[in-house]
């Protein structure tokens, strides 16, 4: 998701800079995918914060049920950022 994010501020002409850029990156794209897709948006902001306690905190461990969901939500989420780039710039193509 942070991947495709950044992806979607590229093709905007954005790049983040200085510290907080995964957080900068999801408020950009809550900002620029809107109310339609709030939901995605703010499940990527719960992701980035519990990818932290993943990374830093190992005793917490994140149930199966939870990383199931969070997959369906990240292809939904790249999928939508897919459609929206080519949309922009019909040459700029992904390929999956």
């Amino acid at each position: 998701m942070l991947r495709a994010g950044r992806a979607l501020m590229f093709a905007c002409g954005y790049r983040p800079r200085g510290k907080d850029q995964h957080k900068t990156v999801v408020e950009f794209c809550s900002e620029s995918l809107g109310q339609d897709f709030q939901h995605l948006t703010t499940r990527f902001n719960r992701m980035r914060l519990k990818r932290h306690d993943f990374i830093y905190e190992p005793e917490r461990p994140i149930p199966k049920t939870e990383a199931l969901k969070s997959l369906e939500s990240a292809e939904q989420f790249v999928q939508e950022i897919i459609q929206r780039i080519e949309k922009m710039n019909p040459q700029k193509r992904l390929i999956p």
